[in-house]
């Protein structure tokens, strides 16, 4: 009895969907040159988020490929920071990010634009839960270096709520006004009639 509820604990856990999403970005083959020749081995760099705010990346190296994907996906579930959403799809405010001489440039985009970046940014955004934006990345295209930039560039990024708790002040006294919306004139065909 006691192995039969094992067994259906195991099969619920694996039914489960997991709390993080994650995305290998680029696999690397390295080698160590030894005193007998040449040790390989494998780099794996992966991207792990939530979809809902929360993101993380990390490196992994190993001799076999699925052992340093372990390791790189522990390290990026280590090291994860939260971005603010507006609406839960975009960016509050446009961005750029800097790391070595990779460069990202960041736009916030209208509901439907979707996703447009390169390789490695747009993993990051589908990890992060972003479905709109513009993105460019200008510089280095190594993946490390661009992915570093993405991070630097959305860890700079701030919601209304925090800025205004950073002045305090009401979130209200930060965003722009907006006109009440405008009055249409009548036509002169509806005058005529």
């Amino acid at each position: 009895m006691a192995r039969e509820d094992n067994r259906r604990g195991k099969r619920r856990d694996r039914d489960e969907t997991p709390e993080f999403a994650d995305r290998l970005v680029a696999i690397n083959r390295v080698s160590k040159t030894v005193k007998g020749g040449k040790r390989f081995g494998f780099a794996a760099l992966v991207v792990v988020g939530d979809q809902k705010g929360r993101v993380g990346f990390g490196k992994g190296k190993a001799k076999e490929v699925p052992e340093a994907i372990r390791k790189a996906t522990e390290q990026a579930k280590r090291q994860m920071i939260r971005v603010p959403l507006r609406d839960g799809r975009t960016l509050h405010h446009d961005m750029n990010g800097r790391h070595g001489a990779g460069k990202v440039v960041m736009r916030t985009a209208p509901a439907g634009t979707g996703i447009i970046a390169g390789g490695p940014m747009r993993a990051v955004f589908e990890m992060v839960g972003i479905q709109d934006i513009v993105s460019k990345s200008l510089g280095s295209s190594n993946p490390y270096n661009m992915i570093r930039a993405t991070m630097d560039a959305l860890k700079k990024e701030s919601s209304p709520r925090n800025v205004a708790q950073r002045r305090g002040k009401k979130v209200s006294d930060i965003l722009p006004k907006t006109d009440a919306a405008p009055v249409v004139e009548e036509t002169t065909e509806a005058a005529e009639a």
